[in-house]
């Protein structure tokens, strides 16, 4: 059989977002692997045991926090993903090889689902390339995204009839603008703001948590209120995941 592991996509926070496939696969899982960010994240590692805890029948399993790799600030953003990821594989590699059997059945959470701005799935292959001694193999239940959830929890359809959704990142949105419909993820700085005021936001965060936070209308009308709401519950939390679609007047 060989190592195995899973890639588990979560949903967006609520635990009722799991799907069928993702809990068989909980109750498939030895060990539970989990990055430490921090204290200012950790309430993000108690969710995940709070979630096998909930659905996991036959309790077994352990959780294995792996001590998470600085990112350098500095100006080359991609140089600094890259040296993060393989940073992350060389930690990843070492810890399935001590705390995985020969047999063994080990999972990576993935916050939301493995394909949408998560690195979960290009660290796994750079542990294959890099550590070729390590045989595993890998498979991958999809999640709720964060796409998903914020839609649901405004009512509202993700295109306009017949039109394209561009996902994108604050930093792109700032340095392309927007034209159609685009949804907004990893945005730290709130990139909307040099939006035209007409421009409508669906705006979410903490989604599908006790600490949800919900806010639509033009960015005109509210984007300031975003910010301001963002800045309090970052500062609250220690941390902050939000999204956003835009769509660009007539």
């Amino acid at each position: 059989m060989g190592r195995h592991i899973h890639v588990i996509g979560i949903g967006a926070g609520n635990p009722e977002y799991l799907t069928v496939q993702a809990v068989e696969a909980l109750n498939d899982t030895q060990v539970f692997f989990a990055m430490d960010k921090g204290e200012a994240t950790s309430d993000l590692v108690a969710l995940r045991r709070d979630i096998c805890a909930r659905f996991i029948r036959n309790p077994g399993y352990r959780f294995v926090e792996l001590p998470d790799p600085q990112r350098s600030a500095d100006g080359d953003y991609r140089g600094a993903v890259a040296d993060w990821h393989a940073e992350r594989a060389r930690v990843w590699a070492r810890a399935i090889s001590t705390e995985l059997g020969p047999d063994g059945v080990g999972a990576f959470l993935a916050w939301g689902d493995p394909s949408l701005y998560d690195s979960t799935l290009r660290i796994l292959e750079a542990v294959k390339t890099e550590a070729a001694e390590l045989e595993f193999s890998f498979d991958v239940i999809p999640g709720i995204t964060a796409v998903q959830a914020l839609t649901a929890r405004h009512a509202i359809p993700l295109n306009d009839v017949g039109e394209p959704v561009l996902i994108t990142t604050g930093r792109q949105l700032r340095a392309n603008g927007l034209t159609g419909s685009a949804v907004v993820m990893l945005d730290a700085e709130c990139s909307f703001q040099g939006c035209p005021p007409d421009t409508r936001i669906w705006w979410g965060a903490y989604l599908g948590t006790a600490d949800e936070l919900l806010v639509a209308g033009t960015v005109g009308e509210v984007g300031g209120r975003i910010a301001a709401l963002r800045a309090e519950a970052r500062a609250r939390h220690g941390w902050i995941m939000d999204t956003y679609l835009l769509r660009a007047a007539d």
